[in-house]
C-alpha cells in the first residue's frame, strides 16, 4: 500500500530590516509560525538589512544568490517574503529563484482560505484573494502559470488564476453584491439583537490568546480551539449563564495579529463589528508569550482605529500555568489558566464584578404583590437580594442606567 498522505511545502522565509522597522524579529517567528499554520515545512529563513528595499528583487544581489543556492540544495517549495511584494518584485523573484514565492499578505489570506467556515467568511476571503490578484496579472511567472495546489493557491483556486482582468473585476462586483445582502441580513439580526436588552460580551485580543478556550469553559459549548494563529476566524455568538435569569451573549472573533493589512481589516470588517456593538469587551492576553506587551498594543492600536476604545474593557491574562516571570502591563487585570477546574467560576465572578461597575446601583421597597415581577426583572438586572414582609418588600441589586424606568413596574 503506498500511503496518500502529501508531503508538506518546503519553504524558506525572506525578510528585509529597514533602520526604521519596528519588532522585526517577532515578525519574523510570526510569519514562521504562519507557515506552520498554513501546512509547510520550515526549511530555513534568511534576513538582511537595508536602508530601503530593492526595486526589483526586495533583497541585494549578494543575498539573492544565497538565496538561489538554498533553493536549488534545499529542495524548496516555496519563498515566503515577509516583506509585501509589488507585482513586479514578486514576477522577478519567481523568474529567478524559479519557485513560487508569496508574500506575508498572501500567505495570511491562504490561512484565512482554509479557517472559513461560514458563507459570509468564504466570501470575504474571495475577495480579498481576488483583489489582491489582480494587479499582479502582469506576466507568466510561475506564481499566475501553476496548475498545482499548495500555500497561496487556497480559497478561489488556481483557475482563477488565470482568469482576465475583466473576468477577475465582474467576479469581485458579483461577490461585493453577495457581500452587501449578506451584511444587510446581519444588520437585521444584529438590530433586533440590539433591541434584545441582552448584555452583550465580546471576546478580542491577539491570534491564539487563548479565546476559544474561554469561550468554551464559559458556555460550555464546543468551539474550535487549537494551538495555532486563526483557529477562529468566523465570528461566534453563544448565550452565557452568569446568574440564574440574568440574559448575556459571548461573540468570539478572529484574532489580532501585527502588521495585519488594512484589506484583511476592511475584508473582515463585518466580522470584526460583531465586537462593536458590545456593552463589554474580554482583552485576553497570553502571559507565557515573552511578547505580549507587543501583542497589546497591536490590539490596543487595532481598537483605536475601530471606534472600540471607549467599550467597558476586562483584561484577562490567560496561560498562567506556563507563564514564568511574568510581569503585567495591563491594570487592572487578572490572571488565569483556562485550564484550571476552578477557571470558569473565576471567570464569571469576575465579569459579574465588572458588569456591577458598568451598572448603577438600586434599592427598592414595593408591595409584596408586586415581586413576582422580579424574574423578569433579573433578565436584564443583576439582582443581589430581597426581602419581603406581609405588606411590602425590599429589592436591591444592579441595572443598566437606560434600563431603570423598568424599576417603576414594581410600583404599578
Amino acid at each position: 500500500m503506498f500511503g496518500t498522505e502529501k508531503a508538506q511545502e518546503r519553504v524558506i522565509l525572506v525578510g528585509v530590516e529597514l533602520p526604521d522597522s519596528e519588532h522585526f524579529e517577532l515578525s519574523m517567528t510570526e510569519l514562521a509560525n504562519l507557515a506552520k499554520t498554513a501546512g509547510a515545512q520550515v526549511v530555513t529563513s534568511y534576513t538582511q538589512k537595508k536602508d530601503k528595499y530593492d526595486s526589483k528583487f526586495l533583497v541585494g544581489s549578494g543575498k539573492l544568490t544565497e538565496l538561489q543556492a538554498a533553493v536549488d540544495a534545499q529542495e524548496v517549495d516555496t519563498v515566503i517574503v515577509n516583506n509585501r511584494l509589488t507585482p513586479r518584485q514578486n514576477t522577478n523573484l519567481e523568474n529567478q529563484l524559479g519557485v513560487k514565492v508569496i508574500d506575508r499578505m498572501q500567505l495570511i489570506l491562504d490561512i484565512f482560505a482554509l479557517r472559513a467556515r461560514s458563507h459570509e467568511g468564504k466570501l470575504q476571503v474571495h475577495l480579498a484573494q481576488l483583489k489582491y490578484m489582480l494587479p499582479r496579472l502582469i506576466g507568466q511567472g510561475i506564481m499566475l502559470s501553476r496548475q498545482a495546489g499548495g500555500i497561496g493557491s487556497r480559497g478561489p483556486g488556481e483557475s482563477q488564476l488565470e482568469l482576465n482582468r475583466r473576468s477577475i473585476r465582474k467576479q469581485i462586483s458579483d461577490i461585493e453584491r453577495q457581500l452587501k445582502m449578506v451584511g444587510q441580513n446581519r444588520e437585521r439580526i444584529r438590530e433586533k439583537r440590539l433591541h434584545s436588552e441582552t448584555f452583550k460580551i465580546g471576546l478580542i485580543g491577539y491570534t491564539n490568546a487563548g479565546k476559544s478556550t474561554l469561550m468554551n469553559i464559559l458556555t460550555r459549548k464546543e468551539q474550535y480551539e487549537a494551538d495555532e494563529l486563526f483557529a477562529t476566524l468566523d465570528a461566534t455568538t453563544k448565550q452565557i449563564h452568569l446568574t440564574e435569569g440574568f440574559q448575556a451573549t459571548l461573540t468570539d472573533t478572529v484574532g489580532f495579529i501585527q502588521d495585519l493589512p488594512t484589506e484583511l481589516v476592511a475584508a473582515f470588517q463585518s466580522t470584526l463589528e460583531e465586537s462593536r456593538y458590545v456593552d463589554l469587551l474580554i482583552h485576553v492576553i497570553d502571559a507565557s508569550d515573552p511578547n505580549h506587551e507587543t501583542h497589546e498594543k497591536v490590539v490596543m492600536e487595532l481598537l483605536q482605529k475601530l471606534d472600540m476604545a471607549e467599550i467597558p474593557r476586562l483584561t484577562v491574562y490567560n496561560k498562567a500555568d506556563v507563564a514564568h516571570d511574568f510581569i503585567p502591563s495591563l491594570f487592572p487585570h487578572t490572571l488565569i489558566s483556562a485550564k484550571s477546574k476552578e477557571a470558569p467560576e473565576q471567570l464569571r465572578q469576575l465579569i459579574l464584578a465588572k458588569i456591577k461597575a458598568i451598572f448603577v446601583p438600586f434599592s427598592l421597597t414595593a408591595e409584596a404583590s408586586q415581586f413576582y415581577k422580579s424574574y423578569d426583572l433579573s433578565k436584564f438586572a443583576l439582582l443581589d437580594s430581597y426581602d419581603m414582609a406581609e405588606s411590602d418588600g425590599k429589592l436591591s441589586g444592579y441595572i443598566a442606567e437606560e434600563n431603570q424606568w423598568r424599576l417603576e413596574a414594581f410600583y404599578d
